[in-house]
């Protein structure tokens, strides 16, 4: 038994929180103790799909042809689609008819949040849709201070300065004009937005806000998890300004590794991050601007290990366990001994 994780678009998705949750599923399944496969073989029970690409259609109608279980992970909605890319918001209504074909094709769909959940089971989708984190990596992704060193000499910060970093795409969905505005008002501060976009897929207003960005900006683009990891721990805050997620897989990474953290109040995050006990959360420029000097300034309290314990609920072992007790209620596998203590497998 075992299951085929279909990385079929990963050249594609292998940079957003899509291709690092392909990623977090191998770790997640191999942790607690279900085989995972590279490719079709005889005792493959299931195939994960994780894109809606048409080759994603392909594959979950040869797993139908081959008389295998389907899970769609729904990562995408017609919601984080708007203010994406060139043309997003045109295509929004017929993203939104396609992902529901593309999910209803699976025999149950696994999504990040309870939010997203919702959202996908309000276009219709009649198949069983579970809520599931997508995962941290909390060994890796941990309070380092030896990092911090590295990391101002990288990029060149000077003795007091401080540094606020972002990481996601460079679109206006995760909130870029935003922090280009919130480093205009804070001159002596470094801003650094880790993430790469194809420039022919921005629009022409993104281009040109970050052709004229302020002189305290920098924008490493894309970089590895050990780069990433660096700056989580070398950083002074994180600012997290998306208006649109279905979780946030750089959110729990930031946690993790102890940075103060403010992201934007919106609805995903309701319910499992509390605004002034596991992380600061604001809804406007001004409140953005408030919350990261008193961050740097540590005039707020401080929430870093609190933070850490949350993203401690999502491990991927833990995320591992949850995921087998699906595949358990949906008779994907049959039950398998628990390689965690059970007091380490309640999520």
């Amino acid at each position: 038994m075992s299951i085929y994780i279909y990385r079929g678009g990963e050249r594609l998705v292998g940079k957003s929180g899509v291709g690092q949750a392909i990623r977090h599923q191998t770790e997640c399944l191999e942790r607690c103790g279900v085989p995972v496969a590279d490719r079709w073989r005889p005792d493959v029970d299931a195939v994960h799909i994780n894109t809606v690409l048409p080759d994603s259609v392909l594959t979950a109608l040869a797993a139908r042809l081959r008389g295998k279980r389907v899970v769609w992970y729904g990562h995408s909605t017609m919601e984080d689609f708007r203010h994406s890319f060139r043309g997003s918001d045109l295509l929004a209504p017929l993203f939104r008819r396609w992902i529901l074909f593309c999910y209803g094709l699976g025999d149950v769909v696994v999504t990040p949040t309870d939010y997203s959940r919702a959202l996908l089971e309000g276009y219709g989708l009649k198949r069983p849709v579970y809520a599931l984190s997508n995962g941290v990596d909390t060994a890796f992704f941990r309070p380092d201070p030896a990092l911090r060193a590295g990391f101002r000499r990288r990029y060149g910060l000077r003795e007091g300065e401080r540094a606020v970093v972002s990481v996601g795409h460079t679109i206006a969905r995760k909130g870029l004009p935003d922090f280009l505005a919130l480093a205009r008002r804070m001159p002596a501060v470094r801003f650094l937005w880790f993430g790469w976009t194809d420039p022919r897929l921005l629009p022409r207003d993104i281009r040109d806000a970050m052709d004229g960005a302020p002189a305290n900006v920098s924008f490493p683009g894309f970089v590895d998890r050990e780069r990433l990891r660096e700056a989580y721990c070398g950083a002074d805050a994180f600012a997290f300004l998306s208006h649109e997620e279905t979780e946030g897989i750089v959110v729990l990474e930031a946690l993790a590794c102890g940075i103060p953290t403010v992201v934007r109040d919106i609805p995903v995050y309701d319910g499992w991050l509390e605004q002034g006990k596991t992380i600061y959360k604001a809804s406007n420029l001004d409140e953005f601007q408030q919350t990261v000097e008193g961050l740097l300034d540590r005039t707020l309290p401080d929430l870093t290990a609190a933070g850490r314990a949350l993203a401690e609920t999502r491990s991927l072992e833990a995320v591992g366990v949850r995921l087998r007790e699906i595949y358990r209620r949906q008779r994907i596998l049959p039950p398998l001994p628990d390689p965690l203590p059970r007091r380490q497998a309640r999520v």
